[in-house]
């Protein structure tokens, strides 16, 4: 063994090794749609002499004390940018509770009644808390007059929810004072206290939220100008637990620099959560394992190499996951499951050249075919992957929420698969093909012969680029097919990208659509779009609601389904699915543009454009099939489509890349016939890399559950479509696009 390969054998151990300490000792930290919670996306709105930053900062802090005092187990909150708080709530299945917290600002003031105000039909607006004063309603409706406030809710020390059994007054809020807070609450009740007993003026009025929440009148043991001291007081009123809790939550946690809004909210039960998880490791093992076994069958002991270095893929795919603290979603874990299909590309785009280099004799011994094979194949192998990190990158950075996750996974999964086919995959090999038995029987490798797919295409050598205008003519149908499903039967767009409001429920008893539609036109939201998603799941879409209205919908749907479980809630303000929907145009614009600049970098712009406008192609009918389906068009599906871009160009550049070198020779002839060469080189590599993701897609389709369904269908059809577009779209396009300039 030569000191490269102990290098690469040295780096290969210390990859696993350090995996496998990683994996054991740090958990990987699980979205909400995995286990079961809520998410809420706020968005500051900060005044005009307010900073945007500094504005999220303080609101970050007041919210932090707010959602401790809820008691949620490991919530997490943190900034998006300059303006807007993430803040995840595991367990929690209400969101209304968490959202009124939140968003309140909690304004808390403390003033001096004046005296009654004349009645009147119409309240009107307070009028602003600089002004000398103000008129509210008090707790029975009567108009009162208010001075400016002599106290706020910064001079609060703390407020406790406490029940007073021995009086039975109930529930109240005992409010402690501190700082100057003391002294002006002594002044402010010694001033009520010179009115006499039944006097309006002898009360103090609570108010938080420019409403007054109490006002009661001082105890007539206290005297004039002496007040109350100790700087404790308690706020009654007809509370009851749960209103005196939130009010002392709400005083403890402060009031919020700016007022937020709630943008987006996602809910999602734990069963779901568990279903998706049981669902996808079922997918990943049995698609890993049928990919295996076909690789085995095809590549033999290669084949078998290449399966142990998928599972060293697996765990270091895991174990880097892990170590960056990236949150896995429903959506990434998709993405690590497909990555373990892509991850077999680079070992049979090694193993078909290692078979070329022996068919052609240049080789005479499968070691030395292995290692041309491995010199041969890392161009392609590394500009197809960075095309899909391209694709990767883009999805983190224009893309939000899951869809951001599964970019990470795509991304480091490719990686992974880098790592583990050129380190992990020829240390491995350079030790088995150097044992007696392989080189006795050379064939037991898998590299001494050409395989069924290559060994039919030479014997019947087919020009496939004779009459390449053929080919462009059925992508063409299929375009026009695809554009006007979009043009007919329009874009079923999910909320994501519209804005609304979707719940899922599970029933104990198959779900009627019709029946459901009905209640929910009879309870007031005609505009609900009611689906079911095979015979036990029942979906519901509907224009922007308020948590009220949301618990009335789903106490509709339990009515007209009884036993009916939510499992999902997603609310998207309208401005926030304005912006992912512009997001999603511009993500595709900037992949397009940006395969388009790095292929053109890499191989000549008629090549680079040929790829590009193959993407084009490969999107146009993926959208459309999508639309004849009336399939929901939303962030899942983008994710899906970005990562078909990046499959298609892969497939694109492994061509490409042939043709390229084919074209360096000096007997390269026509370039019909070198693209028709390189075509023909390159299609056992196509067929063998196609099937291993089609393993994994079929498993997550069939196996994945409703959640994944969708995500693995976009899957299956875009891979089917850019790996016949590769072949028949692009290289027929290129060698017209040659024809015609020469």
């Amino acid at each position: 063994m030569n000191r490269s390969a102990r290098i690469r054998g040295l780096i290969a151990l210390a990859a696993v090794v350090l995996s496998l300490y990683v994996a054991l000792t740090v958990p990987v930290h699980l979205g909400l749609d995995l286990r079961g919670g809520t998410q809420i996306v706020l968005e500051t709105r900060p005044n005009d002499s307010d900073a945007d930053s500094d504005a999220t900062d303080r609101t970050v802090e007041v919210l932090r004390g707010r959602i401790d005092a809820l008691g949620v187990a490991e919530p997490t909150i943190a900034r998006s940018g300059s303006d807007r708080i993430i803040v995840e709530l595991p367990g929690l299945q209400d969101p209304r509770e968490a959202a009124d917290v939140l968003g309140r600002t909690a304004q808390l003031t403390f003033h001096q009644v004046l005296g009654t105000a004349a009645p009147a039909d119409d309240l009107p607006a307070p009028l602003p808390k600089r002004a000398r004063e103000q008129v509210m309603a008090d707790e029975s409706g009567n108009r009162l007059r208010l001075r400016a406030a002599s106290l706020t809710g910064e001079d609060v020390e703390k407020a406790a929810a406490r029940f007073d059994q021995q009086g039975g007054a109930g529930w109240h809020v005992t409010v402690d004072f501190r700082g100057s807070g003391e002294t002006g609450w002594a002044r402010l009740t010694g001033e009520a206290a010179c009115h006499p007993v039944g006097d309006p003026g002898r009360r103090v009025a609570i108010v938080l939220d420019d409403k007054i929440i109490s006002s009661p009148q001082v105890d007539p043991s206290v005297a004039c100008r002496s007040g109350i001291s100790g700087g404790s007081t308690q706020i009654t009123g007809t509370f009851d637990d749960s209103e005196a809790k939130e009010l002392a939550l709400l005083i403890n946690g402060g009031a919020l620099p700016v007022p937020v809004e709630t943008i987006e909210q996602r809910t999602v039960g734990p069963s779901l959560g568990a279903e998706a998880i049981t669902a996808s490791a079922w997918a990943a093992g049995i698609g890993t394992a049928v990919t295996s076994l076909f690789i085995i069958a095809v590549y033999r002991l290669m084949g078998f190499l290449a399966t142990v270095a998928l599972a060293c893929y697996g765990l270091i795919s895991y174990a880097v996951l892990a170590a960056l603290g990236a949150t896995l979603t429903l959506p990434g874990l998709a993405g690590f499951v497909l990555a373990i299909g892509m991850a077999v590309d680079a070992n049979v785009l090694v193993f078909e050249r290692a078979r070329e280099e022996y068919a052609a004799g240049h080789r005479r011994t499968p070691r030395s075919a292995l290692s041309a094979g491995f010199r041969g194949a890392l161009s392609a192998i590394a500009d197809s992957n960075i095309t899909t990190l391209i694709a990767a990158g883009l999805l983190f950075f224009l893309a939000s929420g899951p869809v951001r996750g599964f970019g990470v996974t795509l991304g480091i999964g490719v990686l992974a698969s880098m790592l583990s086919a050129l380190v992990i995959t020829r240390a491995l090999a350079d030790l088995a093909v150097g044992r007696p038995g392989p080189r006795r029987r050379p064939r037991l490798t898998g590299i001494a012969h050409n395989g069924l797919v290559r060994q039919h295409l030479i014997r019947t050598s087919p020009n496939l680029m004779r009459h390449p205008r053929r080919w462009l003519a059925v992508s063409a149908v299929a375009l026009v097919l695809a554009a006007s499903g979009i043009a007919m039967r329009g874009l079923d767009l999910g909320v994501e990208f519209t804005g609304g409001r979707l719940f899922s429920y599970t029933t104990a008893a198959p779900a009627d659509a019709d029946r459901a539609r009905d209640a929910l036109a009879d309870a007031g939201f005609s505009q609900a779009v009611v689906q079911t998603s095979g015979e036990h799941r029942l979906t519901v879409r509907t224009p922007h609601l308020s948590n009220t209205q949301a618990a009335a919908v789903t106490a509709t749907v339990t009515d007209v389904a009884p036993g009916a479980e939510k499992i999902r809630d997603e609310a998207i303000g309208p401005s926030l699915g304005e912006e992912l929907r512009h997001g999603a145009v511009i993500a595709l614009a900037v992949a397009l543009g940006a395969q388009l600049v790095y292929l053109a970098a890499r191989f000549r712009w008629l090549l680079g454009s040929s790829a590009v406008v193959t993407l084009a192609h490969d999107v146009v009918i993926l959208v459309g099939v999508f639309a004849w389906l009336g399939k929901p068009v939303d962030g899942v599906f983008l994710a899906a489509l970005l990562t078909v871009i990046g499959y298609s160009v892969n497939d694109s550049v492994v061509v490409f890349d042939r043709i390229r070198e084919l074209g360096r020779r000096a007997d390269r002839g026509p370039f019909a016939r070198v693209a028709n060469q390189a075509l023909l080189q390159t299609l056992p590599r196509t067929v063998n890399t196609g099937m291993g993701a089609v393993f994994i897609l079929t498993a997550l389709a069939v196996l994945g559950g409703d959640t994944l369904t969708d995500f693995a269908l976009a899957l299956l059809i875009g891979f089917a479509v850019g790996t016949y577009s590769s072949m028949f779209t692009a290289t027929p396009l290129a060698v017209a696009l040659h024809e015609r300039r020469t």
